[in-house]
Formats: structure tokens, C-alpha cells, sequence
């Protein structure tokens, strides 16, 4: 006898009429017709006049449909940190903000560095995906750990490469031996090796705005000279490795020396240091406590325009939910980090699309397809019989950041109870 699920479901017809489409793998912006049988894309043209009498006809004048946003990294409470967000809520969370796929990093309780633990993961992320809702929700690439702290030794690598997207693993100059033994160990998987640059001691950048806030403060020459070391020895171990968090004017500099070296190196930048800098720690909201610290003003304009001319491939969300006793401390008291997989795209919109600094194309490059180049996943087109994920946004529309609105239980951002311009309407995630 057959399931209810094993039957074939009538898939419903939609029309965007008019929607702007932004397509990074074809250097497309542009207005047209979409017509979609439930997460597949049927034709596409300037004007569709053809389809069936039964298909739903959406206006779409002012709403922007481009391929789903990719999260290189975030951090899920899930397993440990349950009372911050569950693994459900922080897909609920990503799909609510116009993400389709999030990678989630090693450093939850206990750690995903075997594979019975991200076997028990995977399979918690694929139950979530048994009931339909408004938003789609994402794959969850899983991260794992490469090194084990505690035993000083490389954990499991060979038995974990077929169930992770790749490496991550935390580097200073005094343990750059441990990223060579790495990164030779692993050049048979050619995964992804993620590098997350530990930073010195202190809560701020070192300089005028630690002693002017009386601050400890950590240098960013010391990003600087890890970046610059880990650039010589992948370039002697040819193998894919990734900069997480790039943070510094210098930094962006040293990458665009490595790459026109041809150096197989990618790196990120968060999306809060796009938009803040060190400058607004003086209001001392833990909000603005960060890992790495925000940096100078100089700093920020140059991250932007390494993102705009793809020096800095990805922009991350690297969003980490904390409860509020947690977050509501002194500055220098507080872990961390903040959410912002819910909000990061209309900001960035609002910040560097809507004043023009950058074009649409080059912020859904950063947020969509170059993430998917840092994973080595192919990047595919808008078209149709395409399996593409794609996410519906009005740039125009305005909410308030309240837990009425948000799906993370989190309230850790200095956007909480501000109004916010721009809206994910939809997401459609197709499983490629």
C-alpha cells in the first residue's frame, strides 16, 4: 500500500510578472516573466503569455528574485546550546533572511570532529525539511574540526571527508606548524580547509579608540603577519584554503598579492565589518563585541572595496545566538558575536546598493555565488529546467526587528526594535 508521500503532488503554478531577476552566473540584471511549477523554474522571457488557466499571477514590480544566498559559516547551538537556538531555529532563522544553504561551524558541544556527531546533525537537518512552510528552508553544510586541542593531535579527517563540506581549523604564528601537517594531510580530499585567524589579546583594534575607551586593544598587524605566513605556506602546499574573517586594511592587501601570485586562496569578511567600525564601540554596547574586533574606518573602506572588486570573495554572517543574560554584560564581559542571518541583506542593500557604491550584481556575487566558488560547488544560472535555488526580496518593504518578526529566539543585535528597510518574501531551495 502506498504513502500519502510516495504519491506525485500536483506542484502549484506561479507567475512573477515583471520581477527584477539578478543572476551572478550570467551577469544578469534585468526585468522579465518567470513562470514556476513549485520550486522549478518551466519559462522565462520578457513577457509570458502562455501558461495554465490555474497558475497563481504574481505582481512583481519592485521585487527582485536572485539565485539563494549562501552563509559560509555561522555557529548553531545546537548540540550544547540548545537554550540559545536549535538547529531548526536557525534554519527557520537563515531561510527567513533569503539563505539556502548555511555551513555551520565545528565549535558546537561536543564538537564536530567525529562522525557520529555530524552523522546525528545531518539527519536532524534532513527531518526538517518533512513539512512545507512559507520559506524553504536551507541545506546545513556541516563543518568539521581538523584539529583536537585537547589531545594536541588531527582528529579523524580521512572517516569525516565524505560527510562535511570541509576543514576549519584556528591559526596564530606561534602554531603555523600544525596548518603545514594539516593542510598535507589533507591535499588527497581537496576539501575546503577554512582558516580562522586567532586573534591577539583584547576586546578592540589597537590604537586611538582603545586608549580613547580605555579598552584592551589587540593589534591588526598581528592578522596581518598570520595571513602573510599561511599565504607562503600554500603556496609551497598547493591545496584550497579559505580566510575567515578578514578584518584588516593589510589583510585585504596580502590576499590580493597571493591571488595575482596565483595562489589558491579565497577569504571572507563579516558582514558586521562592512557596516560598523571601531569608532562605534564608544557606546559600549556588547552588541559591537566582536571576534575579530572591528577595526579603523580605513579598515572598513577597504574591506568594502575588496568585496566590490573580489579581492574578498565572500561575505559571511558568521551568526551566533546568545541568551540574554549571556549578552547583557560589561563590553569587555561579553562573548562574541551576534545574530544577523535575518537581516544582513537589507542592510547590505541599504548600505551599498541603494547609495550605489556597489552595483546588485556585485552584492549578491559576495552573499551568493563566490561562496559557492569558496566551496567548490558549481555555480548555476537562472533558467529554466535549472536546479537553482532562488529567493523573492522587496528591497522597499519595511518591519521591525522584534521577536514578532524574527524566527531566532536571539535578540542579540544592535538592530533589535529598529525598523529595518528591505524583506525576504520567499525562498524556493532546490536540493543541488
Amino acid at each position: 500500500m502506498s504513502t500519502g508521500r510516495s504519491q506525485k503532488v500536483k506542484r502549484r503554478m506561479e507567475l512573477l510578472q515583471q520581477v527584477r531577476i539578478i543572476d551572478p552566473a550570467q551577469q544578469v540584471d534585468r526585468f522579465g516573466d518567470i513562470l514556476l511549477e513549485g520550486d522549478q523554474i518551466k519559462s522565462m522571457g520578457d513577457r509570458l503569455t502562455d501558461y495554465p488557466a490555474e497558475t497563481t499571477i504574481i505582481p512583481s514590480s519592485g521585487l527582485i528574485l536572485g539565485t539563494g544566498l549562501v552563509d559560509l559559516y555561522s555557529h548553531s547551538g545546537e548540540p550544547g546550546n540548545e537554550t540559545r537556538e536549535s538547529l531548526a531555529e536557525l534554519a527557520q532563522a537563515a531561510a527567513n533572511g533569503g539563505f539556502t544553504q548555511v555551513g555551520i561551524l565545528p565549535d558546537t558541544v561536543p564538537p564536530l570532529d567525529n562522525l557520529e556527531v555530524i552523522a546525528a546533525l545531518q539527519h536532524k537537518s534532513s527531518l526538517l525539511h518533512l513539512s512545507e512552510t512559507q520559506f524553504n528552508l536551507p541545506r546545513l553544510n556541516f563543518w568539521g574540526s581538523a584539529w583536537n586541542e585537547e589531545t594536541k593531535k588531527m582528529n579523524g579527517i580521512g572517516e569525516l571527508q565524505s560527510a562535511i563540506v570541509g576543514l576549519v581549523s584556528s591559526h596564530h604564528l606561534g602554531n603555523l606548524d600544525i596548518f603545514r601537517q594539516i593542510l598535507e594531510y589533507v591535499q588527497p580530499w581537496q576539501k575546503t580547509l577554512a582558516i580562522a585567524l586567532q586573534p591577539a589579546q583584547g576586546v578592540v583594534r589597537e590604537g586611538a579608540v582603545s586608549i580613547r575607551y580605555g579598552m584592551s586593544g589587540n593589534p591588526g598587524s598581528s592578522e596581518a603577519a598570520a595571513i602573510a605566513a599561511i599565504v607562503e605556506i600554500a603556496r609551497e602546499i598547493p591545496h584550497p584554503v579559505h580566510l575567515m574573517r578578514v578584518s584588516t586594511e593589510r589583510g585585504v592587501e596580502l590576499i590580493a598579492e597571493a591571488k595575482s601570485r596565483g595562489i589558491n586562496i579565497t577569504a571572507s569578511t563579516t558582514w558586521m565589518h562592512l557596516l560598523w567600525s571601531d569608532h562605534a564601540v564608544g557606546s559600549y554596547d556588547p552588541n559591537l563585541r566582536l571576534e575579530p574586533a572591528l577595526g579603523s574606518e580605513s579598515d572598513r573602506q577597504s574591506l568594502s572595496k575588496g568585496v566590490k572588486q573580489g579581492i574578498i570573495d565572500a561575505i559571511a554572517i558568521d551568526h551566533q545566538a546568545y541568551t540574554y543574560e549571556e549578552k547583557t554584560v560589561a563590553f569587555a564581559l561579553a562573548p562574541p558575536g551576534v545574530i544577523g542571518l535575518e537581516f544582513a541583506l537589507p542592510l547590505l542593500w541599504q548600505k551599498f546598493v541603494a547609495t550605489g557604491e556597489w552595483s546588485a550584481l556585485e552584492l549578491w556575487q559576495a552573499l551568493s555565488s563566490r561562496p559557492r566558488q569558496c566551496l567548490q560547488q558549481q555555480v548555476k544560472a537562472i533558467a529554466p529546467a535549472q536546479a537553482v535555488d532562488l529567493v523573492l526580496f522587496d528591497s522597499e518593504k519595511t518591519w521591525t526587528c522584534t521577536q514578532n518578526h524574527l524566527k531566532s529566539p536571539a535578540a542579540n543585535t544592535v538592530w533589535y526594535d529598529q525598523e529595518i528597510t528591505g524583506k525576504v518574501i520567499k525562498t524556493w531551495t532546490n536540493n543541488c
